[in-house]
């Protein structure tokens, strides 16, 4: 049986290249009495028929969070196809960070003291200005500022990619910025400074890397490469979050940021389901990401798993609005996630029907088939004079965590 994987892709090479040299070392598939073969191919953006039936089993879409004609194609597949979509085309439009933010404030999760304020720069509709006389009340945001407590960020309710987000000390300043953020809808966002661990979760189905995030860096060094950097319990906590929000959006590949601070983990930013992948910024944890995309791509065609569009959400809401305390909840959604996920089913399945992918990948990294990869995109990611030093600290890194892989590595429990 084959299955035709898509790639709905922007720019980017690196990520996507591996991706499809791995699947086509992968070979056939055994999983109980039946063989598989997985296949890719690249999606391309034309005009189509809303009746013409899909050939993809699975896309991984990178589109269509900011390009609508995929967008609307990726729908159209989801509804009348049932191709299966790693991320969930409805709630990722329609659940953006100020959504996301509400949904998990519900369920109890520590979301800083968060405010949505209006645009400084009105909708450009004639009916705006009839409707604000009567219904829009006066503010001073002076006083938002004071209840959401200084400092603070002020963020697009919808962004992305760190763009327009400012941190503010002051109301004066706090000010500054509200008039120079146009028409985007902003958030005030309550800063927690003084924090221990800044860590982002990349989560890729049944899969999450916890990793140490240096934001003020330069993106190429932004993810350092440390292990055991938080103790067990608050592993857990972080995975158990990155968990909670991928089960609950149905989103499976997605990244999630969460501020530690002593024994507390604050989730500030979870609405990513477009996350960076690149070996540039990945470096270190490039090959882990690809491998889990391998993995999940395999397990969602070749066992057949439904396509995530119905969100379920009631389950999730009992737990949130129950009066047991914040640990008990923090379980109860883990069990509703890995039952989402799958795990026990997914982790047989890569034993039995990807025993060679872990030995397969680590070959793989440490090719020079991969080498070529990595030295075209240094060279195009970063000046000519910085080439040489570049070249060394990737192939460095990545062959770092190719000799981290002696015995394989099968914990897939991120912590």
């Amino acid at each position: 049986m084959e299955h035709l994987i898509g790639l709905l892709l922007g720019t980017e090479d690196d990520w996507s290249t591996t991706f499809e040299r791995l699947v086509e070392r992968l070979g056939p598939i055994r999983w109980g009495s039946e063989g598989h073969v997985l296949r890719t191919e690249r999606v391309t953006i034309e005009p189509f028929d809303l009746r013409a039936k899909a050939r993809h089993r699975l896309v991984i879409d990178r589109l269509g969070w900011w390009y609508h004609v995929p967008r609307e194609w990726l729908k159209k597949v989801a509804l009348m196809d049932d191709v299966y979509l790693l991320n969930n085309p409805f709630t990722f439009q329609s659940m953006e960070k100020h959504s996301a933010y509400c949904a998990m404030m519900r369920l109890g999760l520590k979301v800083p003291e968060t405010w949505l304020i209006p645009h400084k720069q009105p909708p450009d509709n004639p009916r705006f200005y009839a409707t604000a006389a009567r219904y829009n009340q006066p503010f001073e945001l002076r006083e938002v500022g004071e209840a959401v407590g200084f400092p603070a960020y002020l963020k697009p309710f919808d962004g992305g990619q760190w763009v327009g987000v400012t941190r503010v000390g002051s109301p004066e300043e706090l000010q500054a910025r509200y008039d120079e953020s146009g028409e985007r809808l902003m958030h005030v966002q309550a800063a927690i400074e003084g924090f221990d661990v800044f860590a982002r979760s990349l989560s890729i189905g049944g899969e999450t890397m916890v990793m140490r995030f240096e934001p003020d860096r330069p993106m190429h060094e932004r993810y350092a490469v440390a292990h055991d950097f938080l103790s067990p319990e608050l592993g857990r906590e972080v995975v158990t979050i990155s968990r909670l929000v991928n089960a609950f959006f149905r989103w499976e590949f997605n990244s999630c940021e969460t501020i530690v601070r002593g024994t507390e983990a604050y989730p500030i930013d979870y609405a990513n389901a477009s996350p960076d992948v690149s070996l540039t910024s990945l470096h270190y944890y490039f090959p882990w990401a690809l491998r889990a995309l391998v993995r999940w791509s395999a397990f969602c065609c070749v066992t057949a798993r439904p396509a995530g569009i119905n969100q379920g959400t009631r389950p999730y809401f009992e737990i949130g609005d129950s009066a047991v305390p914040y640990e008990e909840k923090l379980e109860r959604y883990r069990a509703l996630a890995d039952a989402y996920f799958q795990l026990d089913e997914y982790e047989a399945f890569c034993a039995e029907a990807l025993p060679h992918l872990d030995e397969l990948v680590v070959e793989h990294f440490a090719g020079g088939e991969f080498d070529g990869l990595l030295v075209d995109t240094v060279r195009s990611t970063f000046p000519g004079h910085e080439h040489d030093a570049m070249i060394d600290r990737y192939r460095g890194l990545v062959g770092a965590w190719v000799r981290d892989q002696h015995p394989p590595q099968r914990d897939m429990s991120g912590v």
